[in-house]
C-alpha cells in the first residue's frame, strides 16, 4: 500500500483527498519509484478543475513531475538500478502515468539520472519548465544572441527558465509581468528589462527597447488582448509561440499585422520535444550542460509537505510565486 493523492470530482483544490491504493510492480520497461518530491505545474490545476486537454476518470489521478529514488525495475529495464536518484520527464498523458503519490510506476524513457548537485526538490523542479522553454526557445525559434525575446508570465517557472535559457545563448530577455511588485526580482535574476504590463504601454515599451527592427521571437502563455501589442512590436519575420492560453478574454488574430510582417503565430506544447526521442535526447543534453555549469537553476517559491496538497494548489493558483512550487513527500 502507498498514498496518492486522487479527486473524484473536479472543482477547487478541496477536491483533493490522500488514499491508500496497492501499487502494482513494475512492468515491462517500467521502473518504481519511491517518491521525495513533487514539481507542481498549473496543468494539474486545470485538470482537478476539467478545463485540461485531458478528462479525468474517477477517481483520477495527477501529476507530470517527480524525483525520488529507484526502488525496482521491470522487465527489459536497462541503466538503472534500485537505489539510483532521478527525475521524471512530464509523460503525454498524466492519467496514465500520474506522479502525485508515495509510490509509482514510470515508462524508463521518461527516467532520468540528475545531477547529484541538485537537492530533491530541485530535481522535482527541472523538467516540465526547461523542456518547455529550450523546445520554444531554442528547437523551434533558434534563439541566438542576436535576438531579442519576449518573454511574458516572467516570474512563472517557464518563464524564468526562459529567462536563464535566454541568457545560456546570449540572447536579451524581455520579461513581461502583471505589476512591478516583481521587477527588482526579475531584474536581479538576469532579465535586461521588465514590463509591467498593468502600468506601462506595452507597444511603446517593447518598441523603446528593440527599436525599428523590432522583437524577432515573443514565447507567451497567456492569449487574450495582449496579442495586438506584441504582434505590433514584432520584427518581420518574427514568431509568437503559444503554450498556455491562460487568459480568459478573447484572442484577436492580428490579421493585417501577421500579414505585413510576415508572422508566424504558433501553438506549442512540450509534447513535442518529449515524444520524439531525438529531440528529447538533444533537450537533455542541453538541460544537464546547463545544471552542472550552473546557467540553469531551479528557482523554488515555496515547499509543502504531501499533507498540504490542497494548501499547495491553492498557492499555485494564486499567482504570488516567484518559480516552482513544490510538494516533500
Amino acid at each position: 500500500m502507498a498514498r496518492v493523492i486522487r479527486f473524484h470530482k473536479t472543482g477547487g483544490p478541496e477536491v483533493l483527498r490522500i488514499e491508500d491504493i496497492d501499487v502494482p510492480a513494475p512492468g515491462p520497461n517500467e521502473v518504481q519509484i519511491r517518491v521525495k518530491a513533487l514539481g507542481l505545474n498549473r496543468a494539474e490545476a486545470l485538470l482537478r478543475a476539467g478545463t485540461y486537454i485531458e478528462t479525468p476518470i474517477f477517481p483520477s489521478r495527477l501529476g507530470l513531475e517527480a524525483a525520488g529514488i529507484v526502488e525496482t525495475v521491470g522487465a527489459g529495464v536497462k541503466g538503472f538500478k534500485a537505489g539510483d536518484g532521478v527525475s521524471l520527464v512530464p509523460p503525454i498523458s498524466m492519467l496514465r502515468w500520474p506522479t502525485y503519490g508515495e509510490l509509482i510506476n514510470f515508462p524508463v524513457e521518461h527516467v532520468v539520472k540528475h545531477p547529484e548537485m541538485l537537492s530533491w526538490e530541485e530535481a522535482a523542479a527541472v523538467w516540465m519548465k526547461y523542456l518547455t522553454a529550450y523546445g520554444a526557445l531554442i528547437d523551434i525559434a533558434k534563439l541566438t544572441s542576436k535576438d531579442f525575446v519576449v518573454i511574458t508570465a516572467g516570474s512563472s517557472s517557464v518563464g524564468l527558465a526562459a529567462i536563464q535559457i535566454a541568457k545560456m545563448v546570449g540572447a536579451t530577455p524581455i520579461v513581461v509581468t502583471r505589476t512591478s511588485a516583481k521587477k527588482q526580482a526579475l531584474i536581479d535574476f538576469g532579465a535586461v528589462h521588465v514590463i509591467a504590463q498593468s502600468e506601462e504601454d506595452l507597444l511603446s515599451r517593447l518598441t523603446e527597447i528593440a527599436g525599428p527592427n523590432g522583437v524577432r521571437v515573443v514565447l507567451d502563455p497567456i492569449g487574450g488582448p495582449i496579442f495586438e501589442p506584441l504582434t505590433a512590436a514584432m520584427a518581420p519575420g518574427g514568431i509568437l509561440l503559444e503554450f498556455g492560453g491562460l487568459s480568459p478574454e478573447p484572442t484577436p488574430f492580428p490579421l493585417f499585422t501577421v500579414l505585413a510582417k510576415t508572422l508566424t503565430l504558433r501553438g506549442y506544447l512540450v509534447h513535442e520535444i518529449v515524444r520524439d526521442p531525438v529531440k528529447l535526447e538533444a533537450a537533455k543534453t542541453f538541460i544537464l550542460g546547463g545544471l552542472k555549469t550552473g546557467e540553469l537553476k531551479p528557482v523554488i517559491a515555496k515547499t509543502f509537505a504531501f499533507e498540504q496538497i490542497v494548501e499547495a494548489h491553492r498557492y499555485l493558483e494564486s499567482n504570488e510565486q516567484f518559480g516552482k512550487v513544490v510538494v516533500s513527500v
